[in-house]
């Protein structure tokens, strides 16, 4: 088992299918936003972000699934951290998910895209500590 010094927040049901017996990751069934919330309250709480919340070139419409990674470890509220999930919330704000535009299969690619970005976050994660 390797629960590393991160944890993964996240809404990808695949993410926590793959990892969650392995990392240290919290599933909440929450919208790309509700997510980035979740987040945003979580660096307020003093843990800081490893991950960007806007990673990849996949926009806040573009998939509702998404997940990040934060220290595990609470060391105060990190400044940079809280200004790029309080633009990342606003930026998502701009953007509205249209489920009824995609065909359900096509759901496991957006959770297959979003598990890539995030292990490869784990992968350079892994390799500091």
């Amino acid at each position: 088992m390797n629960r590393g010094k991160y944890i993964i927040v996240t809404n990808n049901p695949m993410v926590m299918e793959k990892h969650g017996s392995t990392r240290n990751v919290i599933y909440k069934n929450l919208s790309y936003e509700g997510v980035l919330r979740e987040v945003r309250d979580r660096i307020h709480e003093g843990h800081s972000m490893l991950t960007h919340p806007l990673s990849g070139s996949v926009k806040p419409n573009e998939t509702p699934y998404k997940s990040i990674m934060l220290s595990e470890e609470r060391r105060g509220i990190d400044e940079r951290s809280v200004m790029l999930i309080e633009n990342a919330i606003h930026a998502c704000g701009k953007f509205e998910f249209k489920s009824d535009r995609y065909k359900p299969e096509v759901y496991k690619d957006f959770q297959l895209i979003d598990c890539t970005l995030i292990e490869s976050g784990m992968a350079s994660a892994d390799a500091l500590y």
